[in-house]
């Protein structure tokens, strides 16, 4: 092989690679504007190729399993929470009061997220996404959670149970709201679409009250 041809050989193989890297990149575009507009039920292979502008059959080139290509969907869908959780959160307070207020403002963005990116937010919780391992999804997650813990320790620190323990509880307690209010039965319950006073519970319940000795 002439030194010539072996240079356009590997100038081939570069533009493959960026190839691929692109159609995954459009897969993955196509699948987080297709949660957007449709939900997570929607987000069949052949559906999310027709928007790509690729064939039918083009996501099982680029993604081994249906799971893989969802992990990837997904995995953009942590990114933006985590990106809108650092915009309001900010260099992590070390005192008591600055760390309370930042998980109110952690709160907020969770639900918020939730109720703006519904489908989204599905995906990135379905069960059997996070449990396949793909993509190492479940670890995507962590460092949102890492971070609650840190400001749950500086919010109370020194108080029974354990900041893991009161963090995990503040997290499920935050979901819970979010899946009960897209399904309507937070409304049902308490008869108003104002989450206020139920996150202000929420916070009270697992941090003790604003200001005050717990």
């Amino acid at each position: 092989m002439t030194e010539e041809t072996h240079t356009g050989t590997q100038a081939g193989a570069g533009a493959g690679a960026e190839s691929e890297a692109g159609v995954r990149g459009r897969l993955v575009e196509a699948g987080v504007e297709l949660v957007h507009a449709e939900g997570a039920q929607a987000l069949s292979l052949r559906e999310i190729a027709r928007r790509a502008g690729v064939s039918h059959g083009a996501p099982r080139r680029y993604f081994p399993t249906h799971l893989d290509l969802l992990s990837a969907i997904a995995r953009e869908g942590f990114a933006e929470l985590a990106d809108r959780v650092a915009a309001v959160v900010g260099e992590e307070a070390r005192e008591p009061a600055g760390a309370r207020a930042q998980l109110d403002a952690l709160a907020r963005v969770h639900l918020d997220f939730a109720e703006t990116r519904r489908g989204m937010y599905e995906l990135m919780f379905r069960h059997d996404l996070l449990e396949s391992g793909r993509l190492g999804l479940r670890e995507t997650s962590l460092p949102l959670f890492d971070l609650l813990g840190r400001l749950v320790a500086r919010a109370r620190p020194g108080v029974d149970p354990e900041p893991t323990v009161v963090a995990a509880a503040l997290w499920a307690n935050l979901h819970g709201i979010a899946q009960l209010r897209a399904w309507g039965s937070l409304r049902l319950a308490t008869r108003t679409d104002d989450i206020e006073p139920l996150l202000r519970a929420v916070l009270d319940a697992h941090l003790g009250p604003a200001g005050g000795a717990r």
